[in-house]
């Protein structure tokens, strides 16, 4: 059998890590994180948009593990709040990344909004960096509103309140094959699959 070629995904989130390996494992990559490097140390997110945050994460950890790495900056833009909470999604609510809290401090800053003004939208740019390599990004969008009230048990971060208007449902109540045929992160992985192997080379 062949051995399964490998690329390292720049996260901890194990929910991002489960996306990327629905996505890659069926072209024949076997799926790493930073879960898998328990001395590796965290990469501060100081970029001010989703691209710097990516290219930053992935090229960082690229130098560190010598290795070709995805990362992704990904977050919710809610136009009510000014594109907040934006970068920060992550840690909205406080340095500890708590998604009930972060889901909380949102819900009560859209409290009062009617439903139709609450629009946003899933942001991801997905950024490849590898040693003695160009980088490359790609992004993608998912339209949607924000509910007042959680739905769903399925996905995670602000799943349960973002509604998608197509499916009549929200995030967290789709399944994992719907999400990733509709999701931000979904449709930026799209961008670059014809050229998967090119761009990951062919490393074991």
């Amino acid at each position: 059998m062949k051995v399964k070629k490998k690329v390292i995904i720049a996260t901890k989130n194990k929910g991002k890590a489960m996306e990327f390996d629905r996505m890659l494992s069926p072209k024949g990559y076997k799926v790493l994180t930073l879960l898998d490097f328990p001395d590796f140390k965290d990469i501060e997110e100081t970029g001010e948009t989703f691209e710097e945050n990516a290219v930053l994460k992935a090229e960082e950890a690229s130098a560190v593990l010598n290795e070709m790495v995805i990362a992704d900056d990904s977050g919710l833009i809610i136009d009510a709040l000014d594109g907040r909470p934006g970068v920060y999604s992550a840690r909205y609510a406080g340095e500890v990344k708590d998604d009930n809290a972060n889901i909380d401090k949102v819900l009560s800053e859209l409290e009062g909004i009617p439903f139709n003004e609450r629009t946003a939208r899933f942001y991801c740019v997905l950024a490849i960096a590898g040693p003695n390599r160009e980088t490359h990004t790609y992004s993608g969008a998912c339209e949607g509103k924000i509910l007042d009230e959680l739905r769903g048990n399925n996905g995670f971060g602000y799943d349960p309140i973002f509604y998608v208007e197509d499916k009549d449902r929200t995030m967290a109540e789709l399944s994992a094959e719907e999400k990733a045929a509709i999701s931000h992160r979904g449709k930026a992985l799209k961008q670059f699959e014809e050229n998967l192997d090119e761009l990951l080379g062919d490393h074991e």
